[in-house]
């Protein structure tokens, strides 16, 4: 199992797994990126979570509030070499358990639909498909998700 560290977007390791996932996102949605690129701004994020393997930055995500009861779950990445072991699922148990923590019902997503390896692990992970949801409204690429998340 990866190493988990609670941090901000003030993280080095965090921005420079981000560049990383912002150079696949390109690769994979081209043109598109341009739209979704001007929702994934990291700055003043309190909730991130990076996962290290032997002192090695090998993944990461974040979550920001959506509603007074949900989170919204943004810039989920996991280094090529590290996929397909367990990296992704952890921090987004992580995730989930901060944002249970401080109260919240549930958790949002988007994803797209060119990154069908993502929408297996939220599916896996439990989250169900829901209508796209305020910028998403209408985007063909765009698949959003939901998950509960229960308050003992």
């Amino acid at each position: 199992m990866p190493h988990l560290t609670r941090t901000t977007s003030e993280n080095p390791d965090f921005r420079a797994l981000i560049q990383l996932l912002d150079q696949d996102l390109r690769e994979r949605d081209g043109a598109d990126q341009i739209f979704y690129a001007q929702f994934n701004k990291i700055d003043k994020i309190n909730h991130v979570v990076v996962a290290y393997r032997d002192d090695a930055p090998v993944g990461c995500g974040t979550f920001k509030e959506f509603t007074a009861e949900l989170v919204e779950i943004k810039r989920m990445f996991v280094r090529p070499a590290h996929r397909g072991q367990g990296v992704a699922q952890a921090v987004l148990a992580e995730l989930e358990r901060w944002a249970h923590e401080l109260h919240y019902a549930g958790c949002v997503l988007e994803t797209g639909k060119r990154q069908p390896e993502a929408i297996g692990l939220y599916q896996k992970c439990g989250y169900r498909l829901i209508p796209n949801y305020g910028q998403y409204i209408g985007v063909e690429n765009s698949v959003c998700m939901q998950k509960e998340i229960h308050r003992s």
